[in-house]
């Protein structure tokens, strides 16, 4: 009875660590934060639903990731869930389905613009994962083009008109990414090599592909200045992207001896930069944010007293 309840309580952390939760949350944050820059706060439903499909979608993708990957990742990382046996290849498919089938379906209920931005994210993660992963430049800039996007789908779930900041900050964020995604495959040549895998740094070596990763780095620090030079966010908003442009050029630099812990730094200076964004648009909006968030509490609470 305990070694069937220790497999089961095994194969339900292999599942959880298939969606890399911390990963999906984070990336239902994102969602937010395009929402919240395009328009605050006023539509609290749709985008409640766009941050509840970034989750499923991000969780799926990880999971079918994770299946077309076990090879690499028993070379590379080992210990993730199909490595380690928490479960088969065959229950990660089928998990990986129920989820993605999940965020489609939740989808339908966001503005048409919206739609097409998570089909057509859900087809290219779905592509990514089983035929451009492998291939120079073109897997990276699928998954740099994923993370931005997730800001614009963000903003079309609320009917945004207006998306001029955050085209800023989906180039900055995209950009950021494709820079940790080359670091990411310079980490882990060994194992790609293994798998007969093509990418940047096994064609042109660790030192060119690093330098193409540190001038995207630079055009992502670059596009950080423009809502301060629109007008758009003040003070508030630079004191908070500084240090995390900082923290993303440090760690390129350190990408060039210790790839790993570059990650991390290029991924804390992201999150420093998307809390910057939310900073400058409650800061310029406000009163406006303020009476927003008023009208929200009081129609719950109506709702509330009414069932």
């Amino acid at each position: 009875m305990t070694s069937s309840a220790n497999s089961a309580r095994a194969q339900l952390g292999g599942f959880v660590d298939l969606t890399r939760p911390a990963n999906a949350l984070a990336a239902g944050g994102l969602t937010f934060t395009g929402s919240f820059v395009a328009t605050g706060v006023d539509a609290p439903v749709m985008i409640t639903a766009a941050i509840i499909v970034t989750v499923l979608a991000t969780a799926g993708g990880n999971a079918i990731n994770d299946y077309f990957d076990r090879a690499v990742d028993a070379i590379n990382r080992p210990q993730r869930p199909i490595p380690r046996g928490a479960v088969t290849p065959g229950q990660t498919a089928i998990f990986s389905a129920l989820l993605l089938s999940a965020a489609t379906v939740t989808a339908s209920i966001l503005p048409p613009l919206a739609l097409i931005i998570a089909v057509a994210n859900l087809i290219a993660l779905v592509l990514y994962t089983n035929i451009f992963k492998s291939r120079p430049v073109v897997g990276n800039l699928i998954v740099a083009s994923l993370t931005g996007s997730t800001f614009l789908f963000g903003a079309a779930a609320v009917y945004a008109a207006d998306v001029k900041t955050v085209w800023m900050l989906a180039t900055l964020a995209g950009l950021a990414t494709l820079a940790r995604e080359i670091i990411k495959d310079v980490e882990d040549q060994v194992g790609d090599k293994t798998q007969g895998l093509q990418t940047l740094p096994i064609m042109i070596g660790d030192t060119y592909a690093l330098h193409v990763a540190t001038g995207a780095l630079v055009v992502a620090v670059l596009a950080s200045s423009g809502p301060m030079l629109t007008g758009g966010y003040g003070i508030s908003y630079a004191l908070l992207v500084a240090p995390a442009d900082l923290i993303m050029l440090r760690g390129m630099k350190q990408a060039y001896q210790h790839p790993a812990s570059a990650q991390r730094r290029l991924k804390q200076g992201m999150f420093l930069a998307m809390g910057a964004f939310i900073i400058g648009q409650a800061v310029s909006l406000g009163p406006t944010l303020f009476a927003s968030a008023i009208a929200i509490w009081g129609r719950y609470q109506r709702h509330r007293k009414a069932h």
